[in-house]
C-alpha cells in the first residue's frame, strides 16, 4: 500500500499560562475541527469522588457566565456543528466540527464552556441524570462485566474506578468538591487545544489567547503508581440473564511504547469483528454472538482485553476456545495474516485521517500522551514497518500474563 497524505502544515504554540495549541492545517479541506483535551479522568480521581470527571463533563454544557445551557445548545445548532464530549479513564474531550466560516464561533463557544458557571441548581438536577445513567448501564450485562473486571484486575488502583461512578459516590458528591476538582484539573497547563482541517490559524490563536489569557496554571500532576497485577478469576450469577459473558484482561503496551503498532496489528488479527481468528473460531460457527480482542494503550501502561458472549450451555466451550485461541497465537503467527492486517489498518487510519475530526482527535491524543506530532504518513509508515518478529517480541516469554478472567451468567 502506498499512502500519501494531503499537504498539511503543523504548528504548535504554547501560551505563558501553559495552554498548548496544536494544529494541522489542510487548505484543501472543506471543514475544520477543534477539540479541548483535558487530562482529567477516573485515573485522577479519589475513590470517594469516583465519577466526578464524567459528571463534570455534563456540567460543562450547563452554561457559563455569558451563556445559559439553552444558549450553548442553540449556538452549536446555529452554526450547524457536529459536536460532543466524552470522558475516559485518562482524559475528557470537548469538540466541534464545523464549516470554516464558523470556526471563530466554535472557538468562542468551546473556550467559554471551559469556564462553566457550575450552578447549584444545575448540579442537583444533573446529579439525577447521572444516577439514571448509572442505572441504565447496570442493565447492560456487558458493562457490568467490564466494570467488575477492571475492579478485580486493578485492585483499588484508580484505573479500577467506574467512569460513571457509583450510586454511592455520585449521590454523596457535594457541588463544592466538584468545583475544587475543576479548579485543579482544568488549568490551562493541563489542557491541549487541537485543530485540524481548514481554518485561519492567526485568528484562532488570537481568539484562544483572548479567551484564556487570564486562566491561571494549576500545576496539576498525575500519579503513575503501578497496580499490583496477578492471575485472578471470578464468576458472578444473575438469574435474570439469558446469555453468558466472559472477559479477560492482561498487560499490554502503553501509549508511549513503540510496540503499540505491533499491538494494534496483533489485536486486529486475533479479534477484529470480521475475519479475525476469534471470528472464525467463535462467530462463524455460531458458538458465540460476540467475540473481541483489543489493545488498550494508556498513559505509561496498557492492557489487552478479550470478550465473548454466548448461550449459557456453551459457556465452558466458548471460554476454552477464546482463551485457547489467544494462548496459541504466539506459536502460530502467520506472516500473511500480519500483512493483511497492516493493509487494513493503514486504510482505516487513512480514511479517518482524511476527515478533520479524525485528525483533530489524533493530534490531541498524540500531544496529550506523547507531547509530539506524528504526521499521518509517518503513522502509516510505522504501522507498515511492523514485522512478524516485532509481534513475537511484543509477546515475549510470558504472553498475555498475568491475566484476570471474569464471568457473568445465569448460572455460573
Amino acid at each position: 500500500i502506498v499512502c500519501k497524505s494531503m499537504d498539511a502544515t503543523f504548528d504548535q504554540t504554547t501560551f505563558d499560562n501553559g495552554l498548548t495549541v496544536v494544529s494541522e492545517a489542510t487548505p484543501e479541506a472543506h471543514t475544520g475541527a477543534i477539540g479541548f483535551f483535558v487530562r482529567a479522568g477516573t485515573r485522577d480521581e479519589d475513590k470517594a469522588m469516583m465519577g466526578v470527571s464524567h459528571f463534570l463533563e455534563h456540567m460543562m454544557f450547563k452554561g457559563t457566565g455569558r451563556r445559559s445551557a439553552d444558549d450553548v445548545n442553540r449556538e452549536f445548532d446555529e452554526i450547524g456543528a457536529n459536536y460532543n464530549a466524552f470522558t475516559s479513564q485518562e482524559m475528557t474531550v470537548y469538540w466541534a466540527h464545523v464549516l470554516p466560516e464558523f470556526m471563530p464561533r466554535a472557538v468562542d463557544l468551546l473556550g467559554d464552556m471551559m469556564r462553566p458557571a457550575l450552578r447549584e441548581d444545575d448540579f442537583a438536577m444533573e446529579k439525577k441524570v447521572i444516577l439514571e445513567e448509572i442505572g441504565m448501564y447496570e442493565d447492560r450485562p456487558h458493562w457490568r462485566l467490564y466494570d467488575a473486571l477492571l475492579e478485580l484486575h486493578f485492585q483499588g488502583h484508580p484505573l479500577s474506578y467506574r467512569i460513571l461512578g457509583t450510586n454511592e459516590s455520585i449521590g454523596a458528591l457535594p457541588a463544592q468538591d466538584m468545583k475544587q476538582y475543576f479548579d485543579q484539573r482544568y488549568g490551562p497547563d493541563n489542557m491541549t487545544v487541537a485543530l485540524a482541517g481548514r481554518f485561519d490559524l492567526d485568528n484562532v490563536l488570537a481568539d484562544v489567547d483572548r479567551l484564556t489569557a487570564r486562566w491561571e496554571s494549576t500545576g496539576a500532576t498525575r500519579s503513575y503508581e503501578m497496580p499490583e497485577l496477578a492471575d485472578r478469576s471470578r464468576s458472578e450469577s444473575d438469574g435474570n440473564l439469558n446469555r453468558h459473558y466472559v472477559a479477560m484482561i492482561c498487560p499490554g503496551p502503553s501509549a508511549q511504547d513503540e510496540s503499540r503498532y505491533a499491538a494494534a496489528i496483533l489485536s486486529d488479527v486475533l479479534g477484529d469483528a470480521d475475519g479475525s481468528r476469534l471470528y472464525w473460531a467463535l462467530i462463524d460457527p455460531g458458538l458465540a454472538d460476540e467475540a473481541d480482542f483489543s489493545a488498550w494503550p494508556l498513559d505509561r501502561m496498557g492492557a489487552f482485553y478479550a470478550f465473548a458472549s454466548c448461550d449459557p450451555d456453551r459457556a465452558e466451550q466458548v471460554e476454552g476456545i477464546l482463551l485457547g485461541t489467544i494462548d496459541r497465537f504466539a506459536d502460530s503467527i502467520d506472516a500473511e495474516e500480519i500483512e493483511r492486517s497492516k493493509n487494513k489498518l493503514a486504510t482505516s487510519a487513512t480514511v479517518s485521517g482524511e476527515a478533520p475530526s479524525g485528525r483533530m482527535r489524533s493530534l490531541g491524543g498524540q500531544w496529550t500522551y506523547l507531547n509530539q506530532y506524528v504526521p499521518l504518513n509517518e503513522e502509516i509508515e510505522r504501522l507498515m514497518a511492523v514485522t512478524v518478529q516485532d509481534v513475537r517480541d511484543l509477546l515475549g516469554n510470558a504472553p498475555f500474563q498475568p491475566r484476570t478472567t471474569m464471568r457473568l451468567g445465569p448460572g455460573v
